[in-house]
């Protein structure tokens, strides 16, 4: 079993999120998820959706897997030190750290993706590479893996991400059979990508 940690903020993107949970979810024999922010309790993202978590400092399973979402809060949290300190420990501890969206620019931030490929959003695109030059920047893909790290594009890419991190782990019928219970068309290909220059 594997605990999968989400670190969230006011303001996070709803698909970011819970797309990646509703596949991790559909596996409760192999993953454990837990959700936090930096001083925990009800976090409340910009569709309203209230979020009960738990304190950082306060987490009751140690880290496996470590998601990083995105959304309009990530322009507040990417100039908090003490969040981009927080991230950093927590990637550190972490076997697997797999981001969704704008969640690369505060991985790039932090200097946590220095010379590793990643990709984001490609509607926030310049925002997001103007964090870092250190990062090798992939613009068409869907998702990119390098190393423990899975970055994946803007907003439902983190579901094919998170696919391909359980084909990865488990096997690839594993992550079909996920996609077809929840009804959803997976891009198997993580270097396919629709909605580059777009």
């Amino acid at each position: 079993m594997q605990t999968l940690t989400a670190l969230v903020f006011d303001n996070f993107e709803t698909l970011d999120l819970f797309g990646p949970i509703e596949m991790f979810g559909n596996l409760p024999e192999h993953f454990h998820i837990q959700f936090t922010s930096l001083t925990g309790g009800i976090i409340y993202n910009h569709h309203g959706v209230a979020l009960h978590t738990i304190a950082v400092t306060e987490l009751e399973h140690q880290t496996d897997i470590l998601l990083i979402v995105g959304g309009k809060g990530t322009r507040q949290v990417i100039e908090d030190n003490q969040f981009l300190q927080t991230l950093t420990k927590l990637c550190d501890d972490a076997d697997w750290v797999l981001s969704v969206c704008t969640g690369s620019a505060l991985l790039a931030k932090a200097s946590i993706l220095d010379n590793k490929r990643a990709t984001s959003n490609k509607l926030a695109w310049q925002w997001v590479i103007e964090q870092s030059n250190k990062v090798h920047w992939v613009q068409q893909a869907r998702w990119v893996v390098d190393g423990k790290f899975y970055t994946s594009s803007g907003v439902s890419a983190g579901v094919d991400m998170a696919l391909g991190f359980i084909a990865d782990r488990h096997d690839i019928d594993t992550a079909r059979q996920i996609a077809s219970y929840t009804e959803y068309r997976w891009q198997e290909d993580s270097q396919l990508d629709d909605f580059y220059n777009c």
